[in-house]
């Protein structure tokens, strides 16, 4: 199954029929369109070097232009573009060239009109290769594809914060029937511009408050919350965080359960808190700085599994016992807090839960529609 990075860098990964595990990226050379010398199904060359074209709101070329430089008229370009009707090889292919020449996008019909592609988009704002070894895409495809079968899940990655021009034309040129928004995808005017142009947009987690989004998310904050309160009951005092990156919903949310917690037991002022970005070497790090400045910390609530797991590696280095010395809770319940040496106590997510109704919400996605999926603790070792 192919990668095919669109610019700097969008990867494209076709899942069709089922829920299979993500390949190793394919890097192709920047002239290269990908494996075999396609570019991904309904996607021409052009657009996939076309980062210099404005996004989906602008006029852009019109159907016009590519039959004046074709030199046929409008309706000929129209057949050929839409394979409507039978059109000679050597017409074809000059009014295929035009169109590659003014990174023309054909425009999305309305909704009356519109072909189902059968394909949904899920655009994950991440690292490309943190995104595919992490499994938390993967159970979110699953769940995605429970709901949807028999339609392609076309994934598209993208650096953190980036919503390049070329990736908004495309999503926005009737390639897909709705998109999955995952990660922090930077510019605030995306969804906006997705849906003006018709394109059902969901957020995974929650958007920030200037955008009015549906979106689906897990309870974060009462999830983290009862962590806290279990390790309370549990006789420790003295209960530090790893929180995630404060400009995530998650990491936020998450860290406004650990106070909300401390506040509900009288204890506001006995926060201790390091960031991390939810990968493992930064919970490794935040808890040894952690450990520097309040070398009482009795527990640690870590805002993601994989941060609990550097936690667990730099307590071992130190030579203190868990969870005899300092407990530890995680949150997501991936597999790594099953394996992990004490097994890690965490907050279970329904991550295949949160996409499938994503799905679901894609039909009807209404800016005010938000589903908010409880959270509940997996008790094992740690803590």
């Amino acid at each position: 199954m192919p990668v095919h990075p669109l610019p700097h860098p969008i990867g494209t990964t076709r899942l069709p029929g089922g829920p299979v595990p993500f390949p190793t990226p394919v890097h192709p050379a920047p002239d290269d369109p990908g494996p075999g010398g396609r570019a991904p199904a309904g996607l021409a060359r052009g657009d996939l070097e076309a980062d210099d074209v404005g996004p989906c709101a602008s006029p852009g070329p019109t159907l016009a232009q590519v039959a004046a430089r074709a030199g046929v008229s409008s309706a000929t370009a129209s057949r050929v573009l839409n394979r409507s009707a039978p059109v000679s090889t050597e017409i074809a292919a000059k009014v295929e060239c035009a169109a590659r020449e003014l990174h023309y996008v054909r425009r999305r019909a309305p909704a009356s009109t519109a072909r189902d592609t059968g394909a949904i988009a899920v655009v994950a704002f991440a690292d490309v290769l943190r995104f595919h070894a992490d499994p938390f895409p993967v159970r979110l495809l699953a769940g995605a594809q429970r709901v949807v079968p028999d339609r392609e899940l076309v994934v598209l990655t993208a650096g953190p914060g980036q919503a390049r021009p070329s990736l908004v034309r495309y999503l926005c040129g009737g390639h897909v029937d709705g998109v999955l928004l995952v990660g922090r995808w930077g510019d605030p005017a995306l969804p906006g511009l997705l849906q003006a142009a018709g394109v059902p947009v969901v957020s995974l987690g929650r958007p920030p408050q200037s955008q009015r989004l549906a979106h689906v998310d897990a309870d974060n904050l009462s999830g983290a919350r009862a962590a806290v309160h279990l390790l309370h009951r549990a006789g420790r005092r003295r209960i530090a965080t790893i929180a995630g990156p404060p400009d995530t919903a998650a990491g936020a949310d998450r860290l406004a359960g650990y106070r909300r917690a401390l506040t509900d037991h009288g204890d506001p002022t006995r926060c201790a808190v390091a960031y991390g970005d939810f990968g493992s070497r930064s919970g490794e790090h935040a808890m040894l700085k952690l450990l520097g400045q309040h070398p009482d910390v009795d527990a640690v609530f870590a805002a993601s599994d994989a941060m609990a797991v550097g936690a667990l590696r730099a307590l071992r280095r130190l030579g203190r016992r868990v969870p005899d010395d300092v407990a530890v809770i995680g949150f997501d319940d991936s597999p790594a807090a099953a394996t992990a040496r004490p097994g890690l106590t965490t907050v279970r997510q329904p991550v295949e839960d949160l996409g499938a109704r994503a799905v679901e919400l894609l039909r009807d996605p209404a800016p005010s529609r938000s589903v908010v999926l409880p959270t509940h603790l997996v008790v094992r070792q740690s803590c």
